[in-house]
C-alpha cells in the first residue's frame, strides 16, 4: 500500500495538537476522516504512528522518529503550492484567534481596489506562527514576537486589550471598564500555544489567584460563558467572537498589544509591501 500527503498531514497535525479531534478542526475536516486517515498511514507503514489514549494521542517511537521527515516533507509539499498560488497572483494570510479585527472587511476592500492583480485570502490556523512555519500561508498576523532568526516582520498597529466573561458575572456584570488590579484572586483561561495572555502581564501587582489553559477559541469562549473562568484579549477578539452570554470590556491601564505582519526572511511574497502599508493606514485611522 502507498500513503498520501493528506494521511501524513493528519498524523503530523495530531501529533502536533495532542488530539485527532483538535486536528480534525484544524484540518477542517471530521474526526473521523482524521482517524481514518492516521489508520490508513499505520496500515501503509506497517507501524502504529500513534498511541491513543482517553485524553488525546501521542507519537509511538516509530512516530517520533518518522515526525522530522514528515514535517519536511509537508513543509516541501506546501512550497510547491505556494509557488503555485504566487503564480496565479493569491496571497494567503492566516491569523491565529482573530485576523484584524474591524479592519478587516475594510483592508479586503480597499486591497481588492488597490491590488486587483492579487487575491488576497484569509486563513484560520490555530499554530503560534497561525500557519507560516507550517507552510499554510504566506503572511501571518501575530500578535506575539516571531523568532527572529526565521522571520521578518512589521508592526502596522497596536490594539487595547479587553477583558472578556461571563455577562452574569457577579463581580463585573454592571462594569463600564476595568484595571489590571481587578483579575486578582481571579482564575484566568488562556491558550497557550497562540494567546497573548501570560501571567507575565500582572508582574509587580496584584495576581489572578489560577490560570487554566484550553484548547482553542471556541473551549475558552465556553469556559468564559459558563462563569468558570474570566479571560484577557486583544480588541480584535471582540469583533470576531462577539457571542450572547459573554461581554467585552476595555482594561484601561493593560499595555496594548502590538499587531504584526511576519514572513519568512528569505521568503518575502509578491504584494507584501502593499500589504504593510495597507493595514499599517487603517490601523492609523483609529
Amino acid at each position: 500500500m502507498e500513503w498520501s500527503l493528506r494521511e501524513m498531514r493528519c498524523f503530523v497535525t495530531a501529533a502536533t495538537f495532542g488530539t485527532i479531534t483538535d486536528a480534525a478542526a484544524e484540518l477542517h475536516i471530521s474526526q473521523a476522516s482524521a482517524s481514518r486517515a492516521i489508520a490508513s498511514l499505520e496500515a501503509a507503514l506497517g507501524q502504529r504512528v500513534l498511541r491513543r489514549g482517553r485524553h488525546g494521542c501521542e507519537p509511538t517511537a516509530f512516530g517520533e522518529a518518522l515526525l522530522p521527515q514528515a514535517r519536511r516533507l509537508l513543509a516541501q509539499a506546501d512550497a510547491v503550492n505556494t509557488l503555485a498560488d504566487r503564480a496565479h497572483g493569491k496571497l494567503r494570510l492566516g491569523y491565529a484567534w482573530s485576523a484584524l479585527g474591524r479592519h478587516t472587511t475594510t483592508l479586503l476592500r480597499e486591497w481588492r481596489s488597490e491590488q486587483p492583480g492579487i487575491d488576497l485570502h484569509f486563513e484560520q490556523h490555530g499554530t503560534p506562527t497561525s500557519g507560516l512555519a507550517e507552510g499554510r500561508c504566506d503572511v501571518a498576523i501575530m500578535r506575539s514576537p516571531p523568532d527572529p532568526t526565521k522571520f521578518s516582520s512589521a508592526v502596522i498597529g497596536l490594539e487595547r486589550r479587553f477583558a472578556v466573561f461571563s455577562a452574569d458575572d457577579p463581580l463585573w456584570a454592571r462594569r463600564r471598564t476595568l484595571r489590571m488590579r481587578e483579575f486578582a484572586g481571579r482564575t484566568v483561561a488562556a491558550e497557550a500555544r497562540s494567546g497573548t495572555t501570560k501571567r507575565e502581564l500582572w508582574d509587580g501587582g496584584p495576581a489572578p489567584a489560577e490560570f487554566i489553559a484550553v484548547a482553542d477559541t471556541e473551549d475558552w469562549l465556553n469556559t468564559l460563558s459558563v462563569g468558570e473562568a474570566v479571560g484577557v484579549s486583544a480588541e480584535a477578539t471582540s469583533v470576531h467572537h462577539a457571542r450572547p452570554g459573554i461581554r467585552y470590556l476595555p482594561i484601561t491601564d493593560a499595555p496594548r498589544i502590538a499587531v504584526r505582519l511576519v514572513w519568512w526572511r528569505d521568503e518575502a511574497p509578491g504584494g507584501l509591501e502593499a500589504l504593510v502599508e495597507l493595514a499599517t493606514r487603517l490601523y492609523a485611522r483609529g
